[in-house]
C-alpha cells in the first residue's frame, strides 16, 4: 500500500466535490483532513494536496494561500479561468506543485493525443475541424474546458495557437467557412455528463473522434490519481498528460 496522505476538498459541497470526497473515502491510503467551500477558512496546514472543484475566484484565492505558505500541493480543475487567472496560477506553481486540467479522464487525455496527430496529418486547406461539446443545463461557461483543450491540441497539431484559428460562433449571417479555422459548438440539457466530438471533415470523407463520460465518478478517480502524484513533485504546473506519463518530463 503506498504511504497515507492527507487531502483536502475545495468546492465539497458540489457536483464534483461530493463525488471527489467518496473517491477519497474509497481509499485506504488517504485521510480528508479538510473539507471547505468558498467563505471558509480551512487549517491548509492539516493537508498534503488539496483537489480543488470551485469557482476560478475562489481557485485563485486557494493557489494564492497555498504559495504564501509553501503548500499544500493544488489540483484544480475549475474551468473557465480568464487569462489573467490562468497568469495568477501559473505564478503560484512557483511555489507549490499544481496539476491544473480541464478534464481528468484518462479516455480525453487519449483522445487529445489522438487529436493533436490527425491534425498534424490532415491538411488544413482540405480539412476543416469543429469541436462539438454538450453538458448539463447547470454548467456556467461554454466551451467547456475540455472542448477548448482539444481545440488547443488541434491547432498544436497544425503548428499553430488556438487564439489565432478559433472561429466566431455561427449566427447570422457569416458568409463562407474560413480554410484552417477551429470551431465550436455548445450544448446545455437536463442532466449530460460531459460528450465531446473533434469532427475532421474534407469534401470527401469525414473523420470523428468522440469520448462520452457516463458518470462524474471517473473525473473525480482522476483528479485523486493526480493528488496522489503531485504531493511529492517540485513546484510547478502540471497537467493529466505529465500524470499519465504521456509527456516525458
Amino acid at each position: 500500500m503506498s504511504a497515507i496522505f492527507h487531502a483536502g476538498i475545495s468546492g465539497a459541497r458540489g457536483r464534483m466535490g461530493r463525488a471527489v470526497s467518496a473517491a477519497l473515502d474509497a481509499r485506504e491510503d488517504v485521510v480528508v483532513a479538510a473539507r471547505f467551500d468558498r467563505g471558509e477558512t480551512p487549517d491548509l496546514s492539516l493537508c498534503d494536496v488539496v483537489i480543488d472543484f470551485s469557482t476560478p475566484d475562489a481557485s485563485v484565492e486557494l493557489a494564492r494561500a497555498c504559495a504564501a505558505r509553501g503548500g499544500p500541493a493544488l489540483v484544480i480543475g475549475s474551468t473557465g479561468l480568464t487569462p489573467e487567472q490562468e497568469a495568477e496560477i501559473l505564478e503560484a506553481s512557483g511555489s507549490v506543485p499544481i496539476v491544473r486540467s480541464g478534464n481528468f479522464s484518462l479516455g480525453v487525455n487519449i483522445l487529445i493525443g489522438l487529436v493533436e496527430h490527425a491534425a498534424q496529418r490532415l491538411d488544413p486547406a482540405d480539412w476543416d475541424i469543429e469541436v462539438l461539446e454538450a453538458h448539463h443545463r447547470r454548467k456556467a461557461d461554454a466551451p467547456s474546458g475540455t472542448a477548448l483543450m482539444l481545440g488547443e491540441a488541434a491547432a498544436s497539431g497544425r503548428g499553430e495557437d488556438l487564439a489565432d484559428v478559433r472561429s466566431a460562433p455561427y449566427d447570422g449571417l457569416t458568409g463562407a467557412r474560413q480554410t484552417g479555422k477551429i470551431g465550436f459548438a455548445s450544448l446545455r440539457a437536463g442532466g449530460i455528463v460531459g460528450e465531446h466530438t473533434v469532427l475532421f471533415a474534407s469534401d470527401d470523407e469525414t473523420l470523428t473522434l468522440s469520448h462520452s463520460a457516463i458518470d462524474r465518478a471517473l473525473f473525480a478517480k482522476g483528479a485523486v490519481a493526480a493528488a496522489a502524484w503531485v504531493r511529492s513533485r517540485k513546484p510547478s504546473l502540471y497537467d493529466m498528460q505529465d500524470v499519465l506519463g504521456f509527456r516525458q518530463a
